[in-house]
């Protein structure tokens, strides 16, 4: 008779290292203070603000899709989100399709033939995190789920931006309830191109997390960050409550369902 010591097996999933963890919080840590700076300052450092936050933002979501799922996840989730971003700013910019009549300010910047370069990267902030949450939360209706997140964090995005003049709309028809600066159509447009680009990169990227990946705390927390600044800005910052409503609740309804399957810790 023998007798074997037990040892409890360990989760198999590692994590990153620790310069990564401090290069990783840096840059997320950078983009939050932006987004937090941007109510309490106006002209030149706003615009400046502005452009920064969304590069900021933006590399922190690619950082953690490299860090997490590895280098040819993070490669073509730049690549196709970028091209993809810019090819349907071009189209409807010069078509008024599929989000209505809209044209850029100056102020954002470099423009590829009238789009701002920034553009593509705002794309890209949100992108990541939804398709994750978008993964776990309705893995045959990835398509749909991403693209209303999208849909939905636009009813906060476009307000603010019509708002400081970075870009502007004609309107012809019916506009969205609270915001009678954007039409209606952009809505569904920010739909139809959001279902497009979630469809791409669900069957273009990996799906399974790297053994010794980053674990998905940076993009969740945005998620839930991009909500609270959205309601608490337009509430308190920039007095449009309908606005705050709105946008938070459909925000809120897509973003629910995907943290109550964290709470409840179901598999991904």
């Amino acid at each position: 008779m023998s007798i074997r010591q037990y040892r409890p097996r360990r989760n198999s999933r590692g994590s990153i290292t620790k310069a990564q963890h401090i290069i990783l919080g840096s840059v997320f840590s950078i983009a939050l203070l932006l987004q937090v700076a941007y109510p309490l300052i106006s002209g030149e450092p706003l615009r400046l603000v502005t452009i920064a936050t969304v590069y900021w933002a933006a590399g922190a979501m690619s950082l953690h899709g490299l860090y997490a799922y590895g280098l040819n996840y993070a490669l073509r989730y730049i690549s196709i989100t970028f091209v993809f971003a810019l090819i349907v700013e071009q189209i409807g910019s010069r078509t008024g399709w599929p989000f209505g009549t809209y044209a850029y300010d100056n102020s954002l910047g470099y423009q590829i033939y009238g789009v701002p370069l920034v553009v593509p990267f705002a794309w890209m902030m949100l992108a990541h995190p939804l398709l994750i949450a978008a993964r776990r939360t309705s893995p045959h209706w990835v398509f749909l789920y991403g693209g209303a997140g999208l849909m939905a964090w636009d009813l906060f995005l476009d307000p603010q931006m019509v708002s400081a003049d970075r870009w502007s709309w004609e309107i012809s028809g019916r506009t969205v309830p609270f915001q009678p600066e954007i039409p209606l159509l952009n809505t569904f447009g920010w739909l139809l191109t959001g279902m497009g680009l979630m469809a791409l990169l669900h069957l273009a990227l990996p799906r399974e997390r790297r053994k010794n990946g980053a674990n998905l705390l940076v993009p969740n927390v945005f998620l839930g960050w991009t909500w609270f600044a959205g309601v608490f800005g337009n509430v308190f910052f920039f007095d449009r409550p309908g606005v705050a409503f709105l946008g938070g609740l459909l925000f809120g309804l897509v973003l629910a369902p995907y943290f109550i399957t964290l709470s409840f810790g179901r598999s991904g």
